[in-house]
C-alpha cells in the first residue's frame, strides 16, 4: 500500500479538510522546487549540470506526489509539460540575469570562427574588442549561426569570468522569468485539478490505472 492515510477511520471516507490540506501542500511543494532550483542556479554560476541536475530531481519529486494527491498517473505525467518550462527558467534564469546587472557591454567585430577550418557545427567566434583579441570565444552549436565573420555585434560579458559571454541580443532575463512563471502557473493548475479529482476517485473507491494487478 503505497497510497497516504488521507481517510477516517469511521467508515473509511475521504476527509475533505484533510484533502484540500494535501492539495495545498503538493501546490507549495512546487513553488518551492522552482524557487530552490532558481537559487541553486545562481549559487552555481557556471556550473549549468548542477541546476539541471536537482532541477530534474525536483520535477520527479512533483509528480510522484501528484501521483498521490490524484490518486491516478495521467495528471502526473501531463504535469511533465510545465516542469520543461520550470527547469528551462530556473537553470537560465540565474546566468542571464547576472549577465543583465553586472555585465559590461562591448561592440566588436567577428574575426575568425573555428569551424571554417574543420566544417563542423561547433562555432568558436573570435572576437576583436577596443583593446584588442578577446580571451573569451562567442560560441554556437549548430550549423547556422547568425553571425559570419567580419560581422560587428554588441557582446556582453561578465567581469567576474563565471558566465561565458553572450550576444546582447540573446541575453533576455525578463523572458527567461516569464517562463519560470508560466511552468509555476502550470504546475499550480494541474495541482488544484489533481486535487478535486483524487478527492472525487478516493471517494468513489476508485484505483489508479496499471496498480489494479494483483
Amino acid at each position: 500500500m503505497a497510497d497516504l492515510d488521507i481517510q477516517k477511520s469511521q467508515g473509511g471516507a475521504v476527509e475533505r479538510g484533510r484533502y484540500f490540506l494535501f492539495t495545498l501542500v503538493v501546490v507549495v511543494l512546487g513553488w518551492i522546487i522552482a524557487a530552490a532550483n532558481t537559487g541553486i542556479s545562481y549559487l552555481a554560476l557556471g556550473m549549468v549540470a548542477i541546476p539541471i541536475s536537482t532541477g530534474l530531481i525536483g520535477c520527479c519529486v512533483l509528480v510522484i506526489a501528484l501521483r498521490f494527491l490524484h490518486h491516478a498517473w495521467w495528471l502526473a505525467f501531463l504535469s511533465l509539460l510545465p516542469a520543461v518550462f520550470v527547469l528551462v527558467g530556473s537553470v537560465q534564469y540565474a546566468p542571464e540575469a547576472a549577465l543583465d546587472s553586472r555585465g559590461v557591454r562591448e561592440t566588436v567585430r567577428i574575426a575568425a570562427d573555428s569551424a571554417a577550418a574543420d566544417g563542423g557545427s561547433k562555432h568558436r567566434f573570435t572576437l576583436i574588442g577596443r583593446s584588442g583579441e578577446l580571451e573569451e570565444t562567442l560560441d554556437y552549436d549548430g550549423d547556422h549561426p547568425e553571425w559570419k565573420v567580419g560581422d560587428r555585434i554588441e557582446i556582453v560579458s561578465d567581469p567576474e569570468g563565471v558566465v561565458p559571454l553572450e550576444a546582447t541580443s540573446d541575453v533576455d532575463a525578463g523572458s527567461q522569468l516569464g517562463t519560470l512563471v508560466m511552468g509555476v502557473v502550470g504546475w499550480t493548475g494541474i495541482t488544484l485539478l489533481a486535487g478535486r479529482r483524487g478527492f472525487v476517485r478516493r471517494r468513489a473507491g476508485r484505483r489508479p490505472a496499471f496498480e489494479d494487478v494483483a
